[in-house]
């Protein structure tokens, strides 16, 4: 069944590559896997899935006590800087990297323990109230500043969340300006490879403006009940 489950998305992100006159192999799918216990993870993993992606820190210090550095584990939700010292342990790369406090909680974590991370920032691409993210460039420069004087860390990215709307349009914007900013800082002698936007509804739109990292969760794992 997960078998078949991956085949079909492998297919969809094949179609919006060749589309987008891109290759398959330079978008990676990590499968969000927040709210599923081990056992689903593990299934996945089987087939084939080695790169997965964790919203919440003590789930992912939880999960990762059990499967380990088999994994290569993403930490891609809000994250609050008393709680960096769960993520670092198991983390390879940190997505949501929103502020320079949380940065430098990030780095001085990662010193104690001699963890290398590998490092996104977020960027708000839409007006939503409830997205996360920076807005003012300047601050933005200044994380990623930061991030790159650090031994420990390795700026490696930009990440975003499109607006949940229906218009493709609005949703590729958003996209597309992340892809914008990137180029930008790319001129500026930031080294960005990754951008990590589109999500099990909005992927293949992301894939058109250029990400190279695509967090998927329903698609993979099925609808979610919260209360697990």
């Amino acid at each position: 069944m997960i078998i078949d489950i991956l085949a079909r998305l492998r297919e969809r992100i094949a179609n919006a590559c060749q589309n987008a006159g891109r290759m398959p192999e330079d978008v990676l799918m990590i499968a969000v896997s927040k709210t599923y216990g081990t056992d689903a993870i593990r299934s996945v993993f089987e087939a084939g899935v080695v790169h997965f992606g964790e919203n919440k820190a003590q789930e992912l210090r939880d999960k990762f006590a059990e499967l380990g550095d088999q994994i290569t584990w993403h930490f891609i939700g809000s994250l609050q800087a008393n709680k960096v010292k769960y993520v670092v342990d198991a983390a390879t790369y940190i997505h949501s990297i929103d502020s320079l406090k949380l940065a430098k909680e990030i780095a001085s974590q990662a010193a104690k323990k001699e963890k290398h991370l590998k490092c996104l920032v977020e960027v708000k691409t839409s007006q939503e109230p409830s997205k996360a993210g920076i807005l003012d460039k300047e601050e933005l420069f200044k994380i990623a500043d930061f991030i790159r004087e650090q031994p420990v860390l390795e700026l490696v990215g930009l990440m975003t969340i499109a607006p949940f709307v229906d218009d493709k349009k609005i949703i590729r914007d958003s996209f597309h300006s992340l892809a914008t900013l990137r180029e930008e800082m790319k001129r500026s002698g930031y080294p960005l490879e990754h951008l990590s936007m589109g999500m099990t509804g909005d992927f293949e739109e992301a894939i058109a403006e250029g990400a190279t990292m695509i967090r998927i969760g329903s698609a993979i794992f099925g609808n979610r009940t919260y209360n697990r």
